[in-house]
């Protein structure tokens, strides 16, 4: 039951995280593209792998679950991704729409591999 708790708090600061990020982005950057979704899954995708190479014996268990399951996985939102793409192409607007495709999933996958080998470098390899 402890961990439920852990995942709902840390997942309640992950998802008003998202929302700041959000009002922040459409404040500074305008509304014509979705960049607090982009923002917050770019940093999730390097935190995330982050956090799980540092979870080989240098953070206890809780900590990984509130952080990685919680926090992050209320912050990181690809349902929100996916409806902001179609919103885009439905409103005839394919180049804002595929670039919002390629953009975060090749960032976010790049981002992973660099926050695993940054995480290497305090943990050592790993499998």
């Amino acid at each position: 039951m402890r961990q439920v708790v852990l995942i709902c708090v840390g997942g309640g600061l992950g998802t008003g995280m998202r929302y700041v990020a959000g009002v922040l982005a459409i404040h500074w950057l305008g509304p014509g593209f979705p960049y607090g979704t982009l923002g917050v899954n770019l940093a999730g995708a390097f935190l995330i792998c982050l956090v799980q190479q540092f979870a080989a014996g240098l953070i206890p268990e809780a900590a990984r679950l509130f952080l990685v399951v919680g926090v992050l996985g209320g912050m990181t939102t690809y349902s929100a991704f996916a409806y902001e793409t179609v919103r885009l192409m439905t409103l005839g607007a394919w180049a804002k729409a595929w670039t919002n495709l390629a953009v975060t999933n090749c960032l976010c996958l790049g981002l992973c591999w660099l926050g695993m080998a940054t995480g290497r470098i305090f943990t050592g390899p790993s499998n």
